[in-house]
């Protein structure tokens, strides 16, 4: 079997149109090409969301190096305001435009590309393991987690793994995620009581109370960092009554905000939290506040050590650049993988993702294959 070729294998993912929940032959097509290199490969499909699960090797290895990865894209956007075909996957002046160009279809194609080579051209004494989602990018409920029910089932382990998604801001090899921000939503209901604007002491106006609590919520410092945390964030993000008359007070008023917390809170002592200042607004006022929440994932930390190390190493080697250990940026999947096995993450410069015009350079998609590559060589020596 010849060496793949990363920069062809992204462009045929991009052409591929999965956008969340569309499988769009983006798995059918990595199934085809790792059966071929002699990985087993299993279709775990859930809840209308395609996945797949693929081993070289024996299954239960001591030694078992995973990848994971997500071949589903969020929606375009403005479809007209592309100036490149979203899924044609062009190259212009050593760029490759498409959605998905850099989150993460590239990512997929450059482990999957050196794992594909370095089990055929070196085979080693271990496992590679390579779980390939279409859920990443929407609720994210029957993607990963379905992968990793289907491997506490059939009794496969990962010992340790790498997502593939991009992490470095500006250049490549900057920054390895060791670690994510929680996250969670809460939405509040603020209800009081409907009447004319020009004799509010015969109404009870939710939207005073409402301000006075997204007030002392926003302007609550939750903490100020810690070893490896930036300090948590609270935003809100929408306060609305769905009211159009200017003389009338309404009944109800609601919003909603957004927490990034670090290692120091979790989900349900921050909820503990918001309800207790619910509360005392409430009682405050004399009006009555609902509030509703959804934690997305609780931090997580793989402390600094062999793992990191490998991969820093690999990245330093091929690049030139030492990365940093980073806890920074949004949520992703390797949430759910922390509770299999350690995990950092480590891939391409993340500039244009999810944007019009989502690209990525092409000596980029190279010389990422050449760091994964680089990590099994060194995992398995």
């Amino acid at each position: 079997m010849s060496a793949i070729d990363p920069v062809r294998l992204t462009a045929d993912l991009i052409r591929c149109p999965s956008v969340t929940p569309e499988e769009g032959g983006a798995l059918h097509l990595l199934e085809a090409l790792l059966c071929e290199a002699g990985f087993a490969c299993t279709r775990v499909d859930r809840g209308g969301i395609s996945n797949l699960f693929a081993r070289w090797g024996d299954k239960g290895h001591v030694r078992s190096f995973g990848f994971n990865g997500h071949t589903d894209v969020v929606p375009l956007g403005d479809e007209t305001a592309w100036t490149m075909p979203p899924f044609g996957a062009e190259v212009r002046d050593g760029v490759m435009y498409g959605r998905g160009a850099t989150d993460m279809k590239s990512g997929v194609a450059a482990f999957a590309a050196a794992a594909i080579d370095f089990v055929t051209q070196t085979p080693p004494d271990g496992a590679v393991i390579l779980t390939i989602t279409g859920d990443e990018e929407g609720d994210a409920i029957d993607g990963t987690t379905a992968l990793l029910d289907h491997m506490q089932t059939t009794g496969e382990k990962m010992d340790v793994c790498l997502v593939g998604e991009p992490t470095c801001p500006n250049i490549m090899g900057e920054m390895i995620k060791i670690g994510r921000r929680g996250s969670m939503t809460t939405w509040f209901t603020v209800t009081g009581k409907q009447g004319h604007s020009a004799y509010p002491h015969r109404a009870n106006n939710p939207l005073n109370a409402m301000a006075r609590l997204m007030d002392r919520l926003a302007s609550h410092p939750l903490d100020q960092g810690t070893a490896h945390f930036d300090a948590s964030t609270l935003a809100v993000v929408t306060i609305d009554t769905g009211n159009p008359a200017t003389n009338v007070i309404p009944a109800q008023a609601r919003s909603t905000v957004n927490i990034r917390f670090n290692d120091s809170h979790s989900g349900a002592s921050l909820t503990a939290w918001l309800q207790q200042e619910a509360d005392s607004v409430a009682a405050e006022f004399g009006v009555e506040i609902d509030l509703k929440t959804q934690i997305s994932g609780e931090s997580f930390i793989t402390p600094p050590g062999a793992l990191s190390d490998l991969v820093s190493a690999a990245v330093q080697a091929e690049t030139g650049v030492t990365p940093e250990l980073s806890t920074t940026g949004g949520t992703s999947d390797a949430r759910f993988v922390k509770n299999h096995c350690p995990v950092v993450e480590f891939g391409l410069v993340g500039k244009t993702m999810h944007q019009v015009d989502e690209n990525v350079p092409v000596a980029q998609i190279k010389q990422l294959k050449s760091i994964y590559t680089r990590i099994l060589k060194d995992y398995f020596t």
